[in-house]
């Protein structure tokens, strides 16, 4: 629809114009007010019309086989730099466990083999970038949605909140660590899923090994990686910056819907 497409271009347009005040891609932080007021306007605008306009199961657009990316670039961090996800890397992620609580009924870890076991979703979508770059590749993961409802959601859960393996900033209160979130409606979308395989084979750590989100409606950086827990929510009230992202609480806008 018309207003994606300017959507994207306007993100797009503003990541590249950051080089104006020494600021680029999707790693810098937008600190000019005028980049962000421009930021802001466009989140208002695009979730409200595709709240409105756009059926909350409507799918992205998904592609053949013929036309996977021969190259998809990392986005993000390539490895993260800790000692304990070293140590998981080395095991071949076999003591690694996924965390789900928070405001749910019934709290769980699930390993790596427990994911694989549940019914699966494989998707050849396009990952667009802040930064500007696209790539179409194949992934194959477990539905959030039906994982949510297995756990028995709160009635007062509002966002799935996830947090990663890779810190950006070495800090003491922890705000330095990625981590991501999402509404519902995304939450319950049937292309969101917590994808371990991309094109046919095991992630590879560059792409977020062992588990990474994908959200096919909204733009890379809220494709969080190396993902190690979600915890449901009310609100962002606690979370380091209160805006609900690492680059979010940097200048980002939450709401990147392409």
């Amino acid at each position: 629809m018309t207003f994606s497409i300017t959507r994207r271009g306007l993100l797009i347009g503003s990541a590249a114009g950051l080089g104006a005040f020494g600021l680029t891609g999707c790693d810098d932080v937008v600190q000019n007010p005028n980049v962000q007021s421009v930021l802001d306007m466009a989140e208002t605008l695009t979730m409200k019309s595709q709240r409105l306009l756009v059926p909350k199961d409507k799918l992205a657009r998904e592609y053949s086989e013929a036309d996977i990316s021969p190259t998809f670039r990392p986005n993000g961090t390539s490895q993260p730099d800790s000692e304990a996800y070293a140590q998981m890397m080395a095991t071949g992620f076999a003591d690694w466990r996924l965390k789900i609580d928070g405001l749910v009924e019934r709290p769980v870890e699930l390993s790596l083999a427990d994911l694989k076991k549940l019914p699966s979703r494989t998707q050849i979508t396009r990952h667009d970038c802040v930064e500007g770059w696209s790539a179409i590749g194949k992934w194959t993961g477990a539905q959030l949605g039906p994982l949510l409802q297995s756990v028995g959601l709160k009635p007062q859960a509002r966002y799935a909140v996830f947090y990663c393996a890779d810190q950006l900033e070495l800090t003491l209160d922890g705000s330095g660590t990625y981590y991501e979130s999402i509404d519902l409606i995304d939450a319950f979308h049937p292309q969101t899923i917590l994808a371990y395989q991309m094109n046919g084979k095991d992630l590879e750590v560059a792409h977020g090994a062992p588990l990474r989100l994908r959200v096919e409606r909204q733009l890379g950086y809220k494709h969080a990686k190396y993902l190690m827990r979600i915890e449901m929510k009310d609100s962002f009230a606690g979370l380091w910056g209160g805006k609900g992202g690492f680059w979010e609480d940097r200048g980002y806008e939450w709401y990147a819907g392409i």
